[in-house]
């Protein structure tokens, strides 16, 4: 398998992705900054107001802190950083505060999160920090401050890392060390060490990561967490009937792969079925993209790289509902060999799909693996993919679309928005399904027309999903990989969309009798 700069299968597995995150109840010479959150003068108050844990600053120090941070005019407005050089009293040397706006704010578990991510990156170059964003909740200042500090440098040379790296260790201040905050603490890293497992994945360079690479790492990683895994090959899958794979990929001299990964819960009473996407890289295939942004279609595979990481997280977790990944991988290139607009293929389990555009081929490798996935009779089924650019026309680049049967569309929308990822519910038009009607099989890959074209492409999905199953697809072409500039928690590339949500669903699925 690959190797750059010493990073194999193994070495992927074992990387450590984020600081060493602990309870603290107080300060410590071993300590290089206090991070404090900062709060917005409520109606009729004068100064911001500090978010602070009993007994970690007597009155004095924190009257003193106040004041420098009130003289070089912080106000707490949200996302604001502000240094100061510590009191005298402290055994730090650096105070940083982050704003966090309205008092309201700290029942806002996102708003903590993003408070915690800024003021992170904020401190790179101490080692050791303690965070008084806890007073807020710990599992959001936790989640938020590990993926703060992510980085990811694994292809860089020694001499090209930044020497001012993330804080190794972020202790985070409470005015007790509870089971409960320690349940809390430990629940956040699990999802937000997932996170940064789908980012590394995203953000492996496509020479490296290819589907066999692909393939393995996933394997190396599912075993330790405890999961079964199955893996098919180019040949298996022509064997299987696999069209959707085998035609996707057969341009590539890399050839494309199947992962199956189980988490076997004792006692469960349902099956939770996971599919994503795996195009390790997208050119568009005969039907080429633009070469301006092609780059960045090394994110291509972000929604199997969420699937792999979220399937891991519910083995950590330990959630007691069985959770089956079904992940296909291929690389869609233009060659000799590659699929032609105006090709037949066959899907498995037998539907026949006219390829009128190479570049609609993430619904083709998906559309294989729903079928086998409704084969272990789940009973629900969630699909993840950079699937159309449609969806940033309609949604932009943070907000994941979320479409599928009512109910459970809406509920894993509901949930997606409430742990920081933001999906949104989108319809399926019952006029679109006309226009998938093929002049020579049973179903054409795109549709004769742009528009909804993220509609459609959940339409074609839907014809694969076994009637009556719950189901939800979440289109996040946008939402896996930033472009920009890093923000909150979120660094440059991949993002680890939507981890949270589908771990969060899960355990809702585990928790909550009305899902059962």
């Amino acid at each position: 398998m690959a190797e750059l700069n010493g990073v194999s299968a193994n070495d992927f597995s074992d990387r450590v992705r984020g600081p060493r995150i602990d309870l603290t109840t107080g300060l410590s010479s071993d300590d290089d900054a206090l991070i404090v959150g900062l709060i917005s003068a409520a109606e009729g108050d004068d100064d911001p107001s500090l978010l602070l844990v009993d007994d970690l600053l007597d009155d004095a120090t924190a009257e003193q802190l106040s004041e420098s941070l009130k003289a070089l005019g912080a106000t707490g407005a949200t996302g604001e950083i502000t240094k100061v050089p510590a009191p005298a009293a402290l055994p730090v040397g650096l105070v940083v505060s982050v704003g966090l706006g309205a008092a309201a704010n700290l029942d806002d578990a996102e708003a903590v999160r993003q408070a915690a991510g800024t003021a992170i990156r904020a401190v790179d170059g101490s080692a050791r920090v303690v965070s008084t964003l806890s007073a807020a909740g710990v599992g959001p200042a936790a989640e938020g401050s590990y993926l703060g500090a992510y980085r990811f440098d694994e292809t860089r040379s020694d001499k090209s890392r930044s020497a001012k790296r993330p804080p190794a260790t972020v202790l985070l201040a409470v005015d007790a060390k509870t089971k409960q905050d320690k349940a809390e603490l430990d629940h956040a890293l699990i999802v937000a060490d997932s996170v940064a497992i789908a980012r590394d994945f995203v953000n492996t360079p496509p020479n490296i990561l290819f589907p066999a690479e692909f393939a393995e790492r996933a394997r190396v990683l599912a075993s330790k967490a405890g999961l079964r895994v199955e893996i098919l090959d180019e040949v298996e899958l022509a064997k299987g009937g696999y069209g959707g794979i085998i035609g996707v990929g057969q341009g590539s001299s890399r050839k494309p792969r199947l992962v199956r990964l189980t988490h076997e819960a004792k006692g469960a009473e349902r099956t939770v079925a996971l599919v994503g996407k795996g195009v390790t890289f997208d050119t568009g295939g005969i039907s080429i993209k633009p070469a301006a942004g092609m780059d960045q279609m090394t994110s291509d595979m972000g929604g199997a790289a969420a699937v792999i990481a979220s399937t891991i997280a519910a083995a950590r977790l330990d959630v007691p509902v069985t959770v089956i990944a079904t992940v296909p991988m291929a690389e869609n290139m233009p060659s000799s060999t590659a699929q032609r607009p105006g090709d037949v293929l066959t899907q498995y389990g037998g539907t026949t799909v006219e390829v009128l555009n190479t570049d609609a081929e993430g619904r083709l490798i998906l559309a294989d693996a729903i079928v086998r996935a409704c084969e272990d009779k789940p009973d629900f089924l969630i699909d993840t993919a950079t699937l159309t650019g449609a969806q940033m026309v309609a949604l932009g680049t943070r907000t994941p679309g979320v479409l599928g049967t009512d109910d459970f569309r809406d509920c894993v929308a509901a949930t997606s928005q409430a742990v920081g990822d933001n999906g949104w519910p989108m319809p399926m038009p019952t006029e679109l399904r006309g226009d998938l009607d093929s002049r020579v099989a049973d179903l054409a890959n795109v549709t004769n027309h742009r528009w909804g074209g993220m509609l459609s492409a959940a339409i074609f999905l839907r014809e694969f999903v076994t009637e009556g199953l719950d189901w939800a697809h979440i289109d996040v072409a946008g939402p896996a990989f930033n472009s920009g500039g890093p923000w909150g928690y979120t660094a440059k590339g991949g993002t680890g969309v939507p981890v949270r949500t589908i771990v969060a669903v899960i355990e809702d699925i585990a928790g909550d009798p009305s899902q059962q």
